[in-house]
């Protein structure tokens, strides 16, 4: 049986909660469906190499609901503002102090930007559908730019920001509403639904290679269903709230995404998708729009799905530059990333090296492909983020035992192994299904670069393991805080007013 819900934690009495369960489940739609499905259907088709790429949109679904529960437990459990890194520290400082919030801290300055650079990509990729003639250069220069000025727009005071979110919204549900309306009208069966010849033949390596590369593409589709974790001490009733708007989100964008990839292998031959000089390969919408209403209306669609993008992109690196300030502020990263801009009060810095990190991430998608920057982005989020959130659930349920946990994992730990494997097999196979990119030892070579960061960090602070562990356990009730202390750790540190 569920505890009981405990109030918030006094460090959050800052924010104000007032998130209901419908705004929530907004806010993670929001932050899934931007321009990736727009771009990521053609690239799905080429992991299957058919039209059974359905497939991969259900398996990310079916690993995106395992682990939203394992996010669903922390977040009703740990409702605070910052998500993974409250998640990390809360589970592992007994033994390893601070280093794996401060690693999820360093392994976001690199996935985050990179998928901000997808948008970017895709950008650019609609773009081409206006702008023929457009040059591969002229196409960096593009992407560059609207990269400076998104920076640009959020480099100061965003007091209409509400609003403008609204809107952006409207006009991605308004893309992605006009490709369905349009696909169904004109939908065939025997398109969509013939298969090529040993399409389903499971026995075969090349099935299993395409299957990792599509569930990576749509955990990637589904990325995001986290958002209202992160901002859990604005959430009402966290407890209640935050797992619901987990669920309802994923299973609301799977429907969304079902519709829109059925309906475009209606239209589209798929084999147009696999070929670079066919529109189907890179502005799979437009090309819809322009089969079934023509070329006016593919015009128009375009022109929303150009808008989708910068409005992921604007978003994306707002919420994300706050990740590094939020941290540093918790004393878990380095220090200067706590700093606000003296006039504007912003994260000029995390803004500034997020921005530059995209620029990086968007010229290295240009220069090979936008599926090896989608493995590599997803194979960095696994380690820390992914498999250690999954550890943290059953390291807390033994560390902290008296932790009020309105909401348990329905059935665990059958979820936790559900993602676990989900997650593996991302990892295990993104090599392979990015053969000469080498991801995987890519995604080593920073984490191995964050452990060495941090230990220079930790001797600068002098915490663990060149100074005592400090245990933080804010969230335990009050007289759960009197039993002993952990044998070998540091001075509890009190909750911070």
């Amino acid at each position: 049986m569920a505890a009981e819900p405990a109030p918030a934690p006094e460090q959050h009495a800052g924010f104000l909660r007032r998130i209901g369960l419908f705004q929530a489940t907004a806010i993670n739609m929001a932050q899934m469906c931007g321009i990736g499905p727009f771009v990521t259907i053609p690239l799905m088709v080429a992991a299957f190499g058919g039209p059974h790429a359905v497939i991969g949109f259900v398996a990310g679904a079916v690993l995106a609901l395992a682990d939203g529960l394992v996010w669903a437990e922390l977040g009703a459990s740990l409702p605070g503002a910052g998500g993974s890194y409250i998640y990390l520290r809360q589970a592992f400082q007994y033994r390893t102090g601070k280093l794996m919030p401060f690693l999820f801290v360093w392994t976001a300055m690199l996935y985050i930007p990179l998928a901000m650079a997808t948008g970017v990509i895709g950008f650019v990729q609609y773009l081409a559908y206006l702008w023929p003639g457009m040059t591969p250069t002229q196409g960096d220069l593009t992407g560059i730019a609207l990269i400076v000025l998104v920076v640009g727009l959020l480099w100061g005071r965003v007091e209409a920001l509400a609003r403008i979110s609204v809107v952006l919204w409207c006009v991605m549900i308004a893309a992605v509403g006009m490709v369905i309306i349009a696909a169904y009208t004109h939908f065939s069966a025997h398109r969509a639904f013939t298969y090529p010849p040993h399409a389903f033949e499971l026995t075969t390596n090349h099935f299993w290679i395409g299957f990792a590369a599509g569930l990576t593409i749509g955990i990637y589709d589904y990325g995001g269903y986290w958002t209202t974790a992160y901002m859990g001490a604005e959430i009402k009733d966290p407890g209640r709230v935050l797992p619901r708007s987990i669920i309802y989100s994923i299973l609301g964008i799977m429907a969304i995404y079902l519709l829109l990839q059925i309906g475009t292998l209606g239209v589209v031959d798929w084999q147009d998708m696999l070929d670079p000089h066919n529109n189907a390969s890179s502005s799979v919408a437009s090309a819809v729009l322009e089969k079934t209403w023509g070329k006016g209306a593919a015009d128009v669609a375009t022109v929303l799905v150009l808008i989708t993008a910068v409005a992921s992109i604007f978003t994306g690196l707002l919420g994300a530059s706050r990740i590094p300030y939020d941290a540093a502020r918790e004393k878990v990263f380095f220090r200067p990333f706590g700093r606000l801009h003296p006039r504007h009060r912003f994260p000029w810095l995390s803004l500034l090296a997020m921005g530059a990190i995209g620029i990086a991430g968007f010229m290295l998608g240009r220069h090979t492909d936008l599926a090896t920057l989608i493995q590599l982005l997803t194979t960095v989020m696994v380690l820390v983020q992914a498999l250690g959130q999954i550890a943290a659930v059953t390291v807390l349920r033994r560390r902290q035992p008296a932790l009020p946990r309105p909401y348990r994992m329905w059935l665990y730990p059958l979820p936790s192994v559900v993602a676990l494997t989900g997650w593996l097999v991302i990892y295990g196979y993104a090599d392979k299904a990015s053969p000469g990119r080498h991801p995987i030892e890519w995604s080593l070579v920073w984490f191995a670069a964050g452990c060495a960061a941090f230990l220079l960090w930790a001797r600068y602070e002098r915490i663990w393991p060149f100074g005592p562990r400090e245990i933080s356990e804010e969230y335990l009730p009050r007289d759960a805080l009197d039993q002993e202390p952990d044998p070998g750790a540091g001075p509890v540190e009190p909750a911070p007013a």
